[in-house]
């Protein structure tokens, strides 16, 4: 696995984290003490960390309003960083979605080659 996908990966292994990228997903921009509030158990510092781990992960970024930082989603990035890991299990999953491509416009569904079938149990008498 790439060293990115690694990396995002290890960051995105926390709960909190992937709940912070809920929430500017969401709801768009938020200041630390908007995100803060959503974590009642957990001090604003506590916050910041989280947030500095995505933003050193380019996951989100953040600009100066006086005295608040405001921190937004950067969607791209994940992305980018994804993309190698995903692309290896396109073939699973693009057949799948060609399948319900057919099913949806009225197409009757593709026959696999015999090859990839599996037999039929035989009923015993």
């Amino acid at each position: 696995m790439p060293a990115e996908s690694d990396r995002l990966f290890r960051i995105l292994s926390d709960a909190t984290r992937r709940r912070i990228l809920d929430l500017l997903a969401e709801r768009g921009p938020l200041t630390v003490g908007q995100l803060a509030a959503e974590f009642p158990d957990l001090v604003a510092s506590g916050i910041s960390k989280h947030l500095m781990s995505l933003r050193a992960a380019g996951l989100v970024s953040a600009t100066r309003r006086g005295r608040e930082q405001i921190y937004q989603l950067e969607p791209d990035a994940l992305a980018a960083g994804l993309a190698p890991w995903i692309a290896k299990y396109e073939r699973y999953w693009s057949a799948a979605l060609g399948r319900l491509r057919d099913l949806a416009q009225g197409y009757e569904p593709r026959k696999k080659p015999a090859s990839h079938q599996h037999p039929r149990p035989r009923k015993r008498k």
